[in-house]
């Protein structure tokens, strides 16, 4: 009998940790900061990354993440000040981002950001300057005929999350 108590005690706290698990899965998701990818075609020379700012209507905002994607063997994305990016100047970055060549770089406070690439591919193109805002605003609902739409997605992950954890916590507590 008395093992039968710690089996149930031990189920309970397991089924428990599961919940708080997915709570804590579902904040994240509510909470999700938004991954921007540099440019349609990557990061690469000869190319107008204004125009794709003002294009894509891009707003970036505190936590957003930005992803470079390029030839790590001839490219490289440095963060530089105002006046280095002007001067398309190498010298005294403030951050080497360059890691593979698919690259993150998180947006961890409200104010311009400025990056370029080292080896004269700045003059040919290769350099963004990044506005990024406090917070950003509260989404509007998705109407149902956005089939597909980001929101919707993140809606069937979580709800397939959910009954995935529903469906352990079941199995825990009654097998």
């Amino acid at each position: 009998m008395e093992n039968s108590g710690r089996t149930t005690i031990g189920k309970t706290v397991l089924s428990m940790a599961i919940i708080a698990v997915t709570v804590m899965m579902i904040v994240e998701c509510v909470a999700a900061e938004q991954l921007h990818k540099v440019g349609s075609r990557g990061w690469i020379p000869n190319y107008n990354y204004t125009d794709w700012l003002n294009q894509s209507h891009e707003h970036f905002y505190v936590g957003d993440w930005l992803l470079f994607v390029f030839d790590k063997h001839s490219y490289n994305v440095l963060e530089v000040n105002e006046t280095n990016y002007e001067n398309c100047n190498d010298q005294g970055f403030i951050k080497n981002i360059t890691r593979g060549g698919r690259d993150v770089v998180q947006l961890t406070e409200a104010r311009p950001y400025y990056f370029l690439s080292s080896g004269g591919y700045c003059w040919n193109g290769m350099k963004v300057a990044i506005n990024v805002e406090d917070f950003a605003p509260t989404p509007a609902p998705a109407s149902s005929t956005e089939n597909g739409s980001p929101s919707n997605i993140v809606s069937r992950h979580m709800i397939i999350l959910i009954a995935f954890c529903v469906a352990l916590a079941w199995l825990v507590l009654f097998l």
